[in-house]
């Protein structure tokens, strides 16, 4: 019983090499008694000359065409409309000229040989060698996406070389007969091949139109930016929900039986997924409300503190001063207290504090102060101008401050409150106002003997 069990496999593997080999020698020398009728029939001898004149038209077509092509579909680099963008997309299919000329015109000459001689077998494989010229140029030239890449590296040449030497219908015919069991399931691998190739069309187009879509939304500067935000998440999910329904009804899946699977992931949003779920729904509340949106300058309570650079689904990103970056959970904007410094471009307010010395007509320093700070590029004259306020008297001198609003904040970028200290140390010096520093006092009590040696 021992020997029987182990020798079976090997020969069922023996069997199944033998099978493919003999398959494989079959279309080998199927292949060679074609080869040789065409070399030694006239019909043959002309359409090859066919294809030589086919491909040498092409050849100058292409040339003569590549050069007003390109110039008619390179709109100028500012124009960013959608009639610009369409050229610029059909402008790197132009690569493919040569090989579609060619098999334009070698189907006008099998349509010739056809009627001539009434077969046609030999220009049929030209344009099926030119088809496949097209897809080799098409993955190495035109695609850049990197899963349309791997596909068209490893799915598309594979079967268009197949198609050009007639072989593609037997290897489909050996792909759907080979069937993968998957538990309860089982689906050939020609249903595999196809699911991927049709997925990745259809979602590589998805995402295109997804990228043109919020381009577009982006454009639209009379919406609030957070209502563009929102309206450019709602067509990216309506687009892929679109896909994936299109992907599913091609392959022949009925959408019935995801009803069981939508109920598992329901369950499992509600048990392990609650963060995720809360996170995404506060995202859509922030972006519908607009109080926090890309631009502004937000402090958390819990002390995080940047500029919006990106509201994501999950989480909202904030960029600090120093150029770190602070990915923080939407569900915090709505459940903690957030101080809003820029709301999309208001004006905020500053004060510098200063001091002068008590020997100084205070009188005359309100004037001399608010005149020079209105004169900094920066500080507005609305919704108040430049304000100094008496403050207090000091251990050193009188303690003044000054308000004053500007557009933006104090960040890197802009440097209001050093600006207008420099401002209030220049206006003083200039009008003779002392600025006081701490003085100490120091008091000797009893007398100091001087001791001689």
């Amino acid at each position: 019983m021992q020997t029987v069990q182990v020798e079976r496999p090997m020969e069922l593997g023996t069997q199944t090499q033998t099978e493919l080999l003999n398959n494989l020698l079959v279309q080998v020398e199927r292949l060679w008694d074609i080869a040789l009728g065409w070399v030694s029939s006239p019909a043959a001898w002309s359409q090859f000359a066919l294809l030589v004149v086919a491909y040498l038209a092409a050849l100058y077509a292409a040339r003569r065409l590549r050069g007003p092509l390109s110039r008619l579909l390179t709109p100028p680099v500012e124009q960013m409309d959608p009639l610009s963008r369409t050229r610029r997309f059909v402008l790197i299919f132009v690569p493919l000229l040569l090989p579609l000329l060619a098999y334009v015109f070698t189907g006008i000459g099998e349509s010739v040989t056809r009627s001539l001689f009434g077969s046609g077998a030999v220009i049929a494989f030209g344009k099926r060698v030119f088809l496949f010229l097209a897809a080799r140029i098409l993955v190495r030239e035109i695609l850049d996406d990197p899963l349309m890449k791997l596909l068209g590296r490893y799915v598309l040449i594979p079967v268009a070389a197949l198609y050009a030497l007639g072989l593609l219908e037997p290897a489909m015919a050996k792909l759907d007969q080979t069937v993968v069991p998957l538990g309860n399931l089982s689906f050939s691998l020609l249903f595999a091949l196809r699911f991927l190739v049709v997925g990745g069309a259809i979602f590589w187009l998805g995402r295109w139109s997804n990228d043109q879509s919020v381009n577009f939304i982006k454009q639209q500067r009379e919406m609030r930016p957070a209502m563009r935000e929102l309206t450019a998440k709602a067509v990216e999910i309506g687009i892929f929900g679109i896909a994936f329904l299109l992907v599913m009804n091609i392959m022949g899946i009925s959408l019935t039986s995801l009803a069981v699977l939508g109920g598992v992931i329901g369950v499992g949003l509600g048990f392990g997924l609650q963060k995720i779920a809360s996170n995404f729904i506060s995202g859509v509340i922030l972006l519908l409300e607009g109080q926090a949106t890309v631009g502004d300058y937000v402090e958390l309570d819990g002390g995080e503190a940047g500029t919006i650079i990106k509201m994501t689904a999950r989480a909202t990103i904030l960029e600090t001063f120093d150029g770190r970056w602070i990915v923080v959970p939407n569900e915090d904007f709505i459940t903690t207290r957030v101080v809003n410094f820029s709301d999309q471009g208001s004006a905020n307010r500053y004060e510098a504090p200063f001091s002068v010395s008590y020997d100084t007509d205070i009188n005359r320093v309100p004037a001399i102060i608010e005149a020079v700070v209105a004169t900094h590029p920066g500080v507005l004259a609305k919704p108040f101008p430049p304000d100094c306020e008496l403050r207090g008297f000091g251990d050193s001198g009188v303690d003044f401050a000054v308000e004053f609003w500007v557009e933006g904040i104090d960040d890197g970028k802009n440097k209001f409150m050093s600006d207008v200290l420099f401002l209030i140390w220049n206006a003083l010096k200039e009008n003779g106002i002392e600025i006081p520093y701490p003085h100490r006092v120091v008091e000797l009590s009893g007398s100091i003997e001087t001791r001689q040696a």
